[in-house]
């Protein structure tokens, strides 16, 4: 059944209780490393959303003498080392400069990545257009032009299309400027059938003790059946602990996700392990309306163990059973919703004497980037697409700014009236400078910056504005005012706001895991409020190696789930 870390921890708090975006995956707490290893060996890749795009364009430069271009348009993907990768190619318009191709586009849009997108004009020479364009050798076709950009800044905008200046590049020309070639007009649709979503409240009931030493601790896997018999996990409940009649968390299943109503679904019953070889308890196969038949019929149905078809006596209850419309991800962008990055940077004297090549904070002459500057620029080049103004509050805490105390939450920009730089460059060149014009101190506090984050997000919420916030803490050291940081994530749960706190260096880091309620236990105040949701993800900084997708951009990929929480908790629906 796979193998997976053993970490009891995360295990213990398996997602489940807040609908996905679309795709794969439900969950209102943070995702776990056991229990999320084990589903992705068995098919489990997270939230993604299939986009279709169609093209037009206008202006276009005519190459041919006796008639007018016959464009076609040739779309790539460019990876981070800047490789074009061809993902598709419409058809040839035929003397046309304002072509409208009807060839379309599927792309998988991903959150937590810039997926930047190239496409490139040629005009098809007339002793080729009896040629498959596939087929076509471009090198034997008629430069016309080209443009760029991210997937994000199209489907950001209100009516998902962005239009783009084509330019004949200086390898074309010659020219030390790039010359305009027309437009190139870039419609972005969500491929989604129906935004119909089921939630069901599941119970078992005399589960069986796998083992009479230890206990059983439960949890849920439901999969889809295709069309080769090979079953996809879809969704997953939390882990339950010591209880052989658990109830758990409602769990949401969007129709497309599984095909119909109709489609058989694998639902399993597991016993966690902290070694990660998860023992199943028993199974049965059944679609959601068969599920929805058994809430109506108020009974229960028998689980049965595969090795034999023995049928156990334990059985399945479906006990809520309900059906409504649920928005996107996408859906809420396109109605003007924004994501409004902030960070604050630990500047306490632990991180070491940035002059120096063994300080966290050393800013290489090569221009290689510190760990600081990495985390920010993974985060920020994801984040800054979905903020229009792109201006960024960005602070400091547990430094001395020149000729004054200790300040727990400085302007990183020097400024003793506003806190916000322009774009990610702003940000990098606000750090930079404030390590020459700040002395390392401590001790390490969070309650100040995260009070001021709540701040921001409070006002936005007041003057209703369509903003969430997402605050990047980095630091590299354990928390001083726990408590305090405690108040004030609490206070801030009421809020349109995410936290990432990233740990950079060597530390011991596992007094943070307080604060990132993966257990399934929220934090509480000092006077005894409890958090009204989990807005923190905590994750220790490692190198990344080729091909891999960093910790923080996994941290990312969960920011969709909490935005859709948050929202969907206040009956928050996207305006047209």
């Amino acid at each position: 059944m796979g193998n997976c870390c053993s970490d009891d921890r995360g295990g213990r708090a398996a997602i489940g209780g807040t609908p996905a975006v679309i795709g794969l995956g439900n969950g209102n707490d943070a995702p776990n490393d056991a229990v999320n290893l084990f589903l992705r060996s068995r098919g489990y890749h997270g939230l993604f959303s299939q986009i279709q795009l169609s093209f037009s364009a206008s202006g276009l430069r005519d190459r041919d003498v006796l008639s007018k271009s016959d464009p076609m348009l040739v779309v790539y993907t460019r990876g981070r080392d800047g490789a074009l990768k061809e993902v598709g190619r419409t058809e040839v318009v035929l003397n046309s400069l304002n072509p409208k191709w009807i060839n379309t586009l599927n792309v998988t849009y991903q959150f937590e990545i810039v997926q930047t997108m190239s496409f490139h004009l040629y005009d098809v020479d007339t002793q080729f257009h009896q040629m498959e364009v596939k087929m076509l050798k471009l090198e034997e076709q008629q430069f016309l032009g080209e443009a760029s950009c991210a997937l994000s800044e199209i489907i950001t905008k209100s009516n998902r299309s962005l239009t783009l200046d084509l330019t004949y590049g200086e390898e074309y020309t010659g020219l030390s400027r790039a010359q305009n070639c027309g437009r190139l007009a870039v419609l972005a649709e969500e491929c989604i059938s129906s935004k119909t979503t089921t939630e069901m409240t599941l119970r078992c009931s005399e589960l069986e003790h796998k083992n009479l030493f230890t206990r059983t601790d439960p949890f849920l896997v439901i999969s889809k059946i295709v069309e080769s018999g090979i079953s996809i996990p879809v969704c997953k409940t939390e882990v339950i602990r010591n209880d052989l009649k658990p109830t758990w968390k409602p769990v949401f299943l969007n129709i497309q996700q599984v095909g119909s109503k109709d489609s058989p679904l694998v639902i399993e019953c597991f016993n966690f392990n902290s070694s990660g070889k998860h023992d199943l308890i028993g199974r049965l196969e059944k679609s959601l309306l068969d599920l929805e038949k058994l809430h109506s019929s108020v009974k229960g149905e028998n689980l049965v163990l595969p090795t034999g078809n023995k049928v156990l006596k334990s059985q399945l209850f479906v006990d809520t059973f309900s059906e409504s419309t649920q928005h996107t991800f996408l859906d809420y962008l396109a109605g003007g919703f924004e994501i409004n990055f902030m960070l604050a940077v630990d500047f306490t004297a632990s991180n070491g004497n940035p002059r120096l090549p063994d300080s966290l904070h050393y800013i290489d002459p090569s221009g290689r980037p510190n760990a600081y500057q990495r985390a920010i620029l993974e985060v920020g080049e994801v984040l800054q697409f979905y903020d229009s103004d792109k201006r960024f509050p960005a602070w400091g805490f547990g430094a001395r700014p020149i000729d004054g105390p200790v300040s727990h939450c400085f302007n990183l920009n020097g400024s003793s009236t506003y806190c916000e730089v322009e774009g990610i460059q702003g940000i990098m060149m606000a750090y930079t400078s404030a390590l020459l014009n700040v002395s390392l101190a401590g001790p390490t506090l969070f309650g100040p910056v995260i009070s001021n984050a709540a701040q921001i997000a409070g006002q936005s919420l007041a003057n209703g504005r369509h903003r969430y916030f997402v605050l990047l803490i980095i630091t590299d050291g354990v928390v001083t005012d726990l408590q305090e940081t405690k108040d004030a994530l609490v206070k801030a749960s009421d809020l349109p706001l995410s936290i990432l706190i990233v740990g950079v260096g060597g530390a011991d880091f596992k007094e943070m895991e307080v604060l990132d309620a993966d257990k399934g236990e929220r934090l509480e105040s000092s006077n005894g409020r409890v958090a009204t949701r989990d807005i923190v993800q905590f994750v220790p900084f490692r190198d990344v190696q080729s091909g891999e997708i960093s910790v923080v951009q996994e941290l990312l990929a969960e920011l969709p789930t909490q935005f859709l929480t948050y929202m969907r908790s206040r009956e928050m629906k996207p305006s047209y």
